[in-house]
């Protein structure tokens, strides 16, 4: 049976529907109370076995849950005794009924969605910890199949595609990241949530947007006179990785851009503005929202927080020209006796593939870890896939092995398709089992102190490995990305010459 708080929920979300039929209600000559609870009942349990709801949650059919809109709860019960009240009198037979009829008609109206965007500049908020962390993106091309969601962060855009309707509800799909935006649409607003369709029952976290040519952050009266510009010695405190990170900054008109490398690779294009003790920070390219608020504490030093979806660390930073990353080939190693890698792994036909094959033997090999997941090592497949289509007539060849998020070869051979599409990638890509140390150690038992995705091994022609690189600066580094290249470069064909 349907309670009333159930009943309540299905006329709030299909609140334009109503109105018409209790408008041809009205208009109706046949009996006034039992026309009245026919229509609304019988269309309540037509969206019932469309869609499943409770009393906290709305359940769209064949998708994850979507709790109420974010604005909904602090009026909610206002609204339903108010509703009800409606119900009971449209339902309880004489003309009492139509007493109530034209406020309920008033208030679906008010409370209707026509679940249609409008094409143009949005800001958006994702809550994480005790924060919103902003981002900005556009939309372009409703209601055509290439309608796309572009997110922007500093010079980086991210293009999504695949964006569907339901009534009310738009469908935001981040296929990289295996995640997705629902939000209800009303004009010039969304309110939903970021979810990730690899967690089971994940209820995600709450998203809002406000279309218009809106700032990322509201800007300071008085800003901070102290610059940021310039390279930084930063610390995350109690986060293991706690030595030689880097921090990148420049300011140009009120708005900061930069990034923070560190051993793992470098945490992407970061945008915002100075406030008035310090600077915030923030990006959402599809996996996690960052959110960064600093304060110096004199002209060379800050303290501040990052915030991500999962947690809050502490940092420090001290201004430093000189400021470097650890050498990257020394943290991951090959253990005492051991010069080559044994891997045999399914490509995604199933056949099983080692270096020993016909394929690779006598040629220099760049062999990388990565996730399909992981957005560091996208960046790095956005470097290898052209740079192989131009080198591999030389008699090199890669092999990438990717650790995904569930041990299934199905889901893995999905996520792994769609990266090859994406980045037109010609070489061959395992599958290596579920990201995670035990995994790392069952594929690669020849190596010693694995941390971090992306990480990279090159091998000679004789099949032993020369180095290993550990994670990846980007594009969003600047130099640094230009002097990997170069490295890069230098390494192959110092072992193509051999």
């Amino acid at each position: 049976m349907y309670n009333s708080h159930s009943f309540f929920h299905a006329i709030y979300f299909r609140g334009q529907k109503y109105c018409f039929f209790a408008y041809i209600a009205k208009k109706s000559s046949c009996r006034r109370s039992d026309f009245t609870r026919g229509v609304f009942y019988f269309h309540a349990r037509r969206f019932f076995e469309r869609r499943i709801v409770n009393t906290r949650t709305f359940v769209p059919s064949r998708e994850k849950k979507l709790p109420l809109p974010l604005n909904f709860n602090k009026n909610m019960h206002t609204k339903k005794r108010c509703y009800d009240s409606c119900f009971r009198a449209a339902g309880s037979g004489g003309g009492r009924g139509w007493t109530f009829l034209p406020l309920l008609v008033l208030f679906f109206s008010c409370h209707s969605s026509d679940g249609r965007w409008q094409d143009g500049l949005w800001r958006g908020e994702l809550r994480i910890q005790d924060r919103q962390a902003p981002f900005l993106f556009e939309t372009s091309r409703f209601g055509t199949d290439s309608a796309t969601v572009t997110l922007m962060n500093g010079e980086e855009r991210v293009a999504l595609t695949g964006i569907r309707h339901e009534a009310d509800t738009v469908i935001i799909p981040i296929e990289p990241y295996d995640a997705v935006i629902r939000a209800f649409v009303s004009g010039s607003r969304m309110e939903g949530r970021f979810m990730k369709n690899y967690i089971e029952n994940d209820t995600g976290i709450p998203f809002h947007a406000e279309r218009g040519d809106l700032p990322r952050f509201k800007e300071a009266a008085r800003p901070v006179a102290i610059p940021i510009d310039g390279k930084w010695d930063i610390c995350f405190i109690g986060a293991g990785d706690t030595a030689h990170n880097v921090g990148l900054f420049r300011s140009e008109n009120r708005l900061v851009t930069g990034s923070i490398l560190t051993r793992s690779g470098d945490l992407r294009y970061l945008e915002g503005a100075p406030t008035e003790a310090g600077v915030r920070l923030s990006a959402f390219s599809g996996q996690s929202p960052y959110l960064i608020e600093l304060q110096f504490t004199s002209g060379d030093t800050f303290e501040g927080f990052f915030y991500t979806a999962r947690s809050r660390t502490a940092l420090k930073g001290v201004r430093n020209g000189q400021a470097e990353l650890e050498n990257a080939c020394t943290l991951t190693r090959m253990k005492d006796g051991f010069t080559q890698l044994h891997f045999r792994l399914p490509d995604m036909n199933g056949e099983m593939v080692s270096l020993n094959d016909d394929r690779y033997r006598g040629k220099v090999v760049i062999v990388s870890i990565l996730g399909s997941w992981c957005p560091n090592c996208l960046d790095e497949t956005g470097f290898l896939s052209p740079w192989y289509k131009a080198r591999r007539d030389q008699g090199v060849e890669i092999v990438g092995l990717a650790f995904e998020r569930k041990d299934d070869f199905e889901y893995a051979k999905t996520a792994i398709n769609r990266l090859r599409g994406k980045y037109g990638i010609e070489y061959e890509i395992l599958f290596a089992g579920q990201a995670g140390a035990a995994s790392i150690a069952r594929v690669l038992p020849e190596i010693d102190a694995f941390s971090s995705y992306p990480t990279t091994f090159f091998i000679d022609k004789k099949g032993n490995v020369r180095k290993i690189h550990t994670g990846y600066s980007g594009p969003a580094t600047g130099l640094f990305y230009e002097a990997f290249k170069e490295d890069f470069n230098a390494l192959v064909d110092l072992l193509l010459s051999e």
